[in-house]
């Protein structure tokens, strides 16, 4: 699995058109904090009990369309659910995996807050909110 800095990530898709970017987080993030421009949602834990998605990799095998080659770009809330789901497409066969360091909203910092330090919106990336 590669890692990249958001910034290196947009890059990345803008040099890449065929990659598929996946934004892991729960429903309730995707739509609430908000999300990437162009990132696809499909969550790799959710619901009230923090369930991993049993159909993840089924579904990103969709979202490729079945080509283990495509580029499959992960983002999280830190950068560290899209490395446990990463890994996860890894022994599933899949073999182009990014994993998208410090994620959408990055690390805390010594306050315990995000949004301060690094991630996707630090960078001043495009996103949207719901």
């Amino acid at each position: 699995m590669r890692h990249l800095t958001p910034t290196e990530t947009q890059t990345f898709l803008h040099q890449h058109p065929d990659a598929v970017f996946i934004d892991c987080r729960s429903t309730i993030e995707y739509y609430f904090v908000g999300h990437p421009i162009g990132a696809i949602h499909v969550a790799w834990n959710d619901g009230e009990d923090w369930e991993i998605n049993p159909h993840f990799a089924a579904e990103i095998w969709r979202q490729v369309d079945r080509d283990p080659q495509r580029p499959v770009v992960l983002i999280c809330r830190s950068g560290r659910r899209s490395v446990e789901a990463g890994e996860h497409l890894e022994s599933e066969g899949f073999q182009n995996v990014i994993n998208v360091r410090y994620g959408f909203e990055g690390d805390r910092d010594e306050h315990m807050h995000r949004n301060v330090i690094n991630g996707w919106r630090v960078d001043g990336l495009p996103w949207e909110q719901s």
